[in-house]
């Protein structure tokens, strides 16, 4: 038997002994609690180890520079908060950056993740929010949705295949139980909650 021939016979087998197509179930629609979705997110964020400020869009950059005064090397990607050099062309020129200022499209209250797509970011500034020492994520506080049910909702991977979840800084713990926050990727996260005025 030839070996394209026992390939064949193989994959007749297993298309056989496949089972029959059963269809997916119903998840059910899980009650919106009430309450200001904005101060559940913040709360979740904190539980996550980021730090949330609050304040008018129109102090955006006052905010979103409070969070590292002391940074050198500041990217932006938000017109609203200028940076002190423009994006690299390289994304291994971000690894030195102190503060890297971004837009989030929507936040979530259950677990204070905020979605950052592609185009949020900017090219291949993507990486700056992993190699930078600390992030500041700009969320406006009316694109917050309760749950990741309504988030998965929200999300269009066919218009905008990348993206991602980020909620608060890396974490880890050694057997003693001492944890390092910031471990790998960023020191910090904090995610500027802005209303419009």
């Amino acid at each position: 038997m030839s070996h394209s021939s026992t390939r064949d016979a193989i994959l007749r087998a297993v298309r056989a002994a496949r089972p029959a197509a059963v269809p997916l179930p119903d998840h059910p629609a899980f009650p919106i609690p009430d309450g200001d979705l904005g101060a559940r997110f913040a709360d979740a964020a904190r539980g996550a180890g980021a730090h949330v400020v609050e304040g008018a869009r129109a102090d955006t950059n006052r905010l979103a520079r409070a969070v590292y005064p002391q940074a050198g090397k500041v990217v932006s990607t938000l017109s609203g908060v200028p940076g002190s050099e423009p994006l690299p062309a390289d994304p291994h020129d971000l690894a030195d950056t102190d503060l890297f200022v971004c837009e989030g499209a929507f936040g979530v209250a259950e677990n204070g993740a905020v979605w950052l797509p592609a185009s949020r970011l900017g090219g291949h500034a993507r990486a700056a929010a992993f190699l930078a020492t600390r992030v500041a994520i700009v969320l406006d506080r009316r694109a917050i949705v309760a749950d990741l049910h309504a988030a998965y909702a929200r999300l269009d991977l066919t218009a905008e295949p990348f993206g991602a979840f980020i909620a608060g800084p890396s974490k880890t713990a050694d057997i003693e139980q001492s944890l390092v926050v910031g471990a790998h990727g960023p020191k910090s996260l904090t995610v500027v909650l802005v209303t419009e005025s």
